[in-house]
């Protein structure tokens, strides 16, 4: 964080000090809300939880390092106490980011978010010092948490923005007013929970009705409701995709041998020849959203071009590729699934096996309210459509549901299969995987099928999966 003072810091805040010396000393770390991430200089911030209490570890942060504690009630060391701790981290949050003059990047969208962000973070930071969310931390406590870890030295600062609700992305982009904003997509994650794709879209859309009018939206033109998200800013506003009027597009897209997608680049400025590293033609579109930023900010086709091909996965579980001594290909996607990354991921699967056997260890897609039976359904249906050679569902009666979805387009038993956990998919997958055999692991994260994709690295024994 930039230098404050916890003067200066309990101003901004509203906050009372207690038990602080010398309120001119500064802050001079990060603000964390993890006593494990503490080190000299930092302000920890005491969230109380439901099983631990960030206030019960005051005493050790500030020996730990910390110069006070941000929290709601006195503790056992310096503090500034206020009302409350996440509004507080946020009325910081946006202090700092008015002071540091850096090019605020912003985006959001129901699949890719996170990939994006860190291919947007991997080509800006060859143009300048660039700070970015660690992970898919979006939220109303992560995002104030990244743009507090900026310093005087960050010149971009790229924040992903996530929403559960309409009013979400508003109040996160009035903590952190961004120049650009990007979207991505409007699909189906969380529909349960918005009720439908047109509220999925009012809400993405809050993003592009905060830029001001010197700033610049960039917008999917390959999805019809995020395309009609122009007419709801006053900013610029930059197409990407496919379409032939897209301002930054890919033409000659195909996919490696390996699964890896190759594409021309298309900018105003020029264009370049891109192969990725990543895998799965998917990321064609995370790559064109993430060149449309670069175009803006004054990077040339070339340069972007050489920063996406070199660019690799900053974040966990997200399509992470490992080869096995044996041969065998394990890809972890665990970190999260909706019906549009699942049949990305399927499909990344399909072009990764060409003359290999090919195995989908998918878990259920949560919060999809009623449209839950009919995407899962589809799911199992595309799978078979792919040829995939071997459909695991694992888990409850959604993942039953792929597995009948699977079993009405035409699969038999030994095609697909549906078992009960984790375990039971690490056993069976033991017990038939042969040398070259490539398996996707794929659920939400509520699922934690990501140990399937550890049980099968790790080797060892039976039993080894924590029960879920």
């Amino acid at each position: 964080m930039i230098a404050l003072s916890l003067a200066e810091i309990a101003e901004v805040v509203g906050g009372q000090t207690h038990d602080i010396p010398d309120p001119s000393v500064q802050v001079t770390g990060p603000v964390v809300r993890d006593s494990r991430e503490v080190e000299p200089g930092t302000l920890f911030a005491a969230f109380a939880g439901e099983r631990v209490d960030g206030h019960d570890f005051a005493r050790q942060v500030v020996e730990a390092g910390a110069v006070a504690v941000l929290a709601s009630r006195p503790v056992d060391g310096p503090a500034i106490v206020v009302a409350d701790v996440q509004t507080a981290l946020g009325a910081l949050a946006r202090h700092v980011v008015r002071r540091l003059g850096a090019t605020l990047v912003a985006l959001t969208g129901s699949a890719g978010k996170t990939s994006t962000k860190d291919l947007i973070a991997q080509v800006l930071q060859r143009k300048a010092p660039t700070v970015w969310t660690p992970g898919s931390f979006n939220n109303e406590i992560g995002l104030p948490l990244t743009a507090l870890s900026a310093t005087e030295e960050t010149r971009f600062l790229v924040l992903e923005m996530g929403a559960r609700g309409i009013g979400h992305i508003r109040y996160l982009t009035d903590l952190t007013p961004p120049k650009i904003g990007l979207v991505l997509n409007v699909g189906t994650a969380h529909i349960g929970e918005f009720g439908g794709r047109e509220q999925i879209a009012q809400a993405k859309g809050e993003l592009v009705e905060s830029l001001p009018e010197d700033g610049a939206a960039v917008l999917n033109a390959d999805d019809p409701l995020v395309r009609a998200m122009a007419s709801r800013t006053k900013a610029k506003v930059i197409l990407f995709g496919e379409s032939g009027e897209a301002d930054v597009r890919a033409e000659n897209v195909r996919l490696t041998d390996t699964g890896q997608p190759s594409f021309m680049l298309h900018t105003p400025s020029g264009c370049s020849d891109v192969t990725m590293r990543l895998y799965g033609e998917h990321h064609v579109s995370n790559a064109l959203a993430a060149a449309a930023v670069a175009h803006e900010l004054g990077m040339s086709a070339e340069e972007i071009a050489t920063a996406l091909s070199e660019a690799g996965s900053l974040s966990r579980w997200r399509m992470e590729v490992t080869e096995r001594p044996d041969g065998v290909t394990v890809v972890n996607d665990a970190y999260n699934a909706n019906p549009e990354s699942m049949r990305a991921a399927l499909r990344a699967l399909a072009a990764m096996g060409k003359g290999r056997r090919t195995w989908a260890v998918l878990g259920e897609m949560a919060e999809l309210g009623d449209e839950a039976l009919a995407e899962h359904d589809a799911v199992g249906r595309l799978a078979v459509r792919l040829n995939v050679s071997k459909l695991v569902a694992v888990g409850g009666r959604e993942a039953s549901w792929l597995q009948l979805g699977a079993y009405n387009e035409g699969s038999w038993g030994e095609e697909s299969v549906h078992v009960s956990d984790a375990q039971a998919a690490v056993d069976l997958l033991r017990s038939e995987l042969r040398p070259g055999d490539v398996v996707l692991v794929k659920a939400s994260r509520s699922i934690g099928l990501e140990s399937v994709a550890e049980a099968l690295l790790a080797g060892g024994t039976e039993g080894e999966v924590a029960a879920r």
